[in-house]
């Protein structure tokens, strides 16, 4: 696979810059370090519930000072705390309504002024806000999301992110629009976004970074497309469409951008993640879908059907049942793996040059698996019942 690609920048209607085909001499990839969690071992009597075992790693979030990797696990109502090297320190939380307990995990983010934990809590409809020792501090947003509408699998509160201004942004995933609030006193201060197919509209916007210019960057997972946009929600950039070549979706769930303003892209039925420059041009792929003996790909395990891996799961590097929340943390990539109970770690290597940078165009303005968040509420109360 050629991680060099010709790419030019056509301008469409709005001021929105369309990625097509320039050349563009960059290479960042993508190679596998270790893992963080593991599923549970049912022959050794474990369950979701033990300690250090993860089911549905919902979002991921990497701790500033400590390194430590925290991760919403969806099936438990409960935020996880692994050291740096993946052993278990803690849990956070639990299933109920009251202070600190949650009903469905979705997107988890820290403040950076604060170091404070928010974590989505989907069918409570708010955001539970942590210190950062992960006692409870409040809940903001309470209401502010819409619920369960037909045709959609999830709904609630999607990708959480802040700028350097104060701001932080969440996906109100069923209403197909972004969320504006104010980090400090948590009211919701605006919206971005409307329900459609065109530039600077949604179909589940589910995971939102912010590039070094302010910008906001959404995986708008239902047009499987990428798009940016202003805090205003000027449409700036779009690009991607629904297939599995390279730079094709199935359902992208989250994006971290670096300090180059390169997007890295969990393509989550496409079971990988995608690696972008700031134009969109295609740099690299890394994973693939996990398959059984016959070399079938595996769908997603559900509970009571029998395990093509064994028990406990035979996990290969690289092997995703569906690539899900993610973080980026000191040149590491930690990408939740959804079905397969466990956070893969991911070495980002970039041998990029400097001498062939694509050019902006003066238009150009500057610029959490949440489709399985039923069957992830349905597990939950199955085992939870054990």
């Amino acid at each position: 696979m050629s991680l060099f690609r010709n790419f030019s920048i056509a301008i469409a209607t709005a001021g929105c810059v369309i990625a097509t085909t320039t050349q563009a001499n960059a290479s960042i990839t993508l190679e596998y370090e270790g893992d963080i969690g593991r599923p549970a071992n049912f022959a050794a009597g474990e369950t979701p519930f033990t300690p250090g075992t993860l089911a549905i790693p919902q979002g991921v979030a990497v701790q500033e000072e400590t390194g430590n990797v925290f991760v919403a696990n969806d099936v438990t109502d409960q935020i996880q705390v692994f050291d740096s090297q993946g052993n278990y320190l803690q849990g956070i939380g639990g299933t109920g309504s009251g202070p600190g307990q949650s009903d469905g995990q979705s997107a988890i983010a820290f403040e950076p002024n604060t170091g404070n934990l928010y974590a989505g809590d989907v069918n409570n409809n708010r955001i539970n806000v942590f210190d950062p020792q992960g006692n409870y501090v409040n809940s903001i947003a309470q209401g502010q999301f819409s619920g369960l509408i037909e045709g959609r699998p999830f709904f609630g509160p999607s990708g959480i992110v802040f700028d350097n201004k104060g701001n932080g942004y969440v996906g109100d995933y069923s209403s197909d629009r972004i969320l504006k609030f104010n980090s400090s006193s948590g009211e919701v201060t605006g919206s971005i976004g409307s329900s459609g197919t065109t530039p600077g509209q949604f179909q589940g916007p589910s995971g939102i970074a912010v590039r070094s210019d302010g910008n906001l960057v959404v995986t708008d997972q239902f047009n499987n497309r990428i798009q940016v946009v202003s805090p205003e929600g000027d449409a700036l950039l779009t690009f991607g469409k629904e297939g599995t070549g390279e730079g094709e979706f199935n359902q992208p769930i989250d994006v971290e951008v670096d300090e180059k303003d390169n997007l890295y892209v969990t393509d989550s039925i496409n079971s990988r993640v995608q690696v972008f420059d700031k134009n969109g041009n295609f740099l690299s792929a890394f994973g693939e879908p996990a398959r059984d003996a016959n070399g079938n790909v595996v769908p997603p395990l559900s509970l009571g059907a029998p395990s093509p891996y064994g028990d406990p799961l035979d996990l290969e590097p690289g092997k995703f049942n569906w690539t899900a929340g993610s973080d980026l943390k000191d040149g590491k990539l930690y990408v939740g793996d959804f079905f397969q109970g466990r956070v893969q770690v991911l070495d980002v290597v970039d041998s990029s040059s400097s001498s062939a940078e694509v050019p902006e165009p003066s238009a150009f303005l500057g610029v959490a698996v949440l489709g399985a968040g039923v069957a992830a509420v349905k597990l939950k109360k199955v085992m939870g019942n054990g």
